[in-house]
């Protein structure tokens, strides 16, 4: 179950977001066995004043175009298979909306499966 939060500078139009979100979730589809309907995700934009990077961290030549993506998930994933999904959401979002590979940061939050309530107040995948 991933909780996907995007964030962007402000001034994107609504198909270049939407876009994205579709690439993201093509992605964990293919590479998280994230199953058909189990999509939660968001788009936040910001002010220039309100969105600050590294503009060259680890060498990395980003541009004002960054896209930040934080992923939260279960704790259940092998490291091979989330180099497999960061490999193919750059791929993806290079190839839709036209990224630059080096404007895509991931950040993967890993939480204990108890850590999720789905509604209801109950917590789905407590056995």
């Amino acid at each position: 179950m991933p909780l996907t939060r995007v964030s962007l500078r402000r001034g994107k139009p609504a198909a270049y977001r939407k876009t994205i979100l579709e690439s993201l979730y093509r992605a964990m589809r293919e590479t998280f066995d994230v199953p058909e309907g189990d999509r939660f995700m968001t788009i936040s934009e910001h002010d220039d004043d309100d969105f600050a990077y590294g503009a060259n961290y680890l060498g990395i030549r980003r541009s004002d175009d960054l896209v930040i993506i934080q992923i939260t998930v279960s704790n259940t994933r092998p490291v091979a298979q989330k180099q497999k999904l960061y490999r193919r959401m750059a791929e993806l979002l290079t190839e839709s909306p036209g990224l630059r590979a080096e404007d895509i940061f991931i950040n993967l939050v890993e939480v204990l499966p108890e850590n999720w309530s789905f509604g209801n107040g109950e917590a789905q995948y407590v056995r």
